[in-house]
C-alpha cells in the first residue's frame, strides 16, 4: 500500500514533529531527500484521504484546564448526526464519537469536555443540553491520566532509514 519513502515519512510524522524552524527540512534530512519532496509526499497522502489531520497537543493541565469529563449523551437515533455536529462545534468539546449503546448502558453519543474546574465543566454540560434538547446523559469526570500516547503505525526504526 505505501512505498518505502511513505513509509518512512509516516514513521517520522506520526508521533512529534521536530521543533525546528522547518520541520519538514528537517525530515526530509533523515530520509534522504528534499523538504518539497516530504511535502509533496504529505500533500498526497492527504489528498487519498489516508492522513485526515494534523494536529498540536496541548498538556490541557499547564494551560489552566484541569477539569475533562467523558459525556455520555442517550440520543434518539434519526438525531445522532445532527446532534453530534450541533455538540461537536462547542469550543470546549475536543472529541465527539457516535457509538452502539449496550443493554445496561442506553448511550450512545460521547463527547470529551474540557474546563477550567468541574463546575465549569457542568455548566458546559448544561449548555450543550439546553442547546441540544438531550437531557438523558452521564458525566464521567478524569481522575487520572494513565496513558496517552499517539497510534504508531510504522517503526521509526533507525534500520528502515
Amino acid at each position: 500500500m505505501f512505498n518505502n519513502l511513505e513509509r518512512k515519512i509516516i514513521a517520522l510524522v506520526q508521533g512529534d514533529l521536530p521543533v525546528d524552524k522547518y520541520p519538514y527540512r528537517v525530515i526530509a534530512e533523515k530520509v534522504g531527500t528534499d523538504e518539497e519532496t516530504v511535502l509533496s509526499v504529505l500533500r498526497d497522502l492527504n489528498d487519498r484521504g489516508i492522513i485526515r489531520r494534523f494536529g498540536a497537543t496541548l498538556r490541557h493541565q499547564k494551560t489552566g484546564f484541569t477539569a475533562n469529563a467523558m459525556v455520555a449523551w442517550r440520543v434518539d437515533e434519526d438525531r445522532a448526526e445532527e446532534v453530534g455536529k450541533r455538540m461537536a462545534s462547542f469550543d470546549q468539546v475536543s472529541h465527539c464519537y457516535r457509538r452502539n449503546p449496550a443493554k445496561d448502558w442506553p448511550y450512545n453519543l460521547y463527547t470529551m469536555v474540557h474546563a477550567a474546574d468541574e463546575t465549569a465543566c457542568r455548566k458546559i454540560v448544561a449548555t450543550i443540553s439546553e442547546k441540544t434538547a438531550v437531557v438523558d446523559y452521564e458525566i464521567l469526570f478524569s481522575r487520572k491520566e494513565l496513558k496517552k500516547t499517539s497510534m504508531q503505525y510504522f517503526d521509526d526504526d533507525p534500520d528502515i532509514f
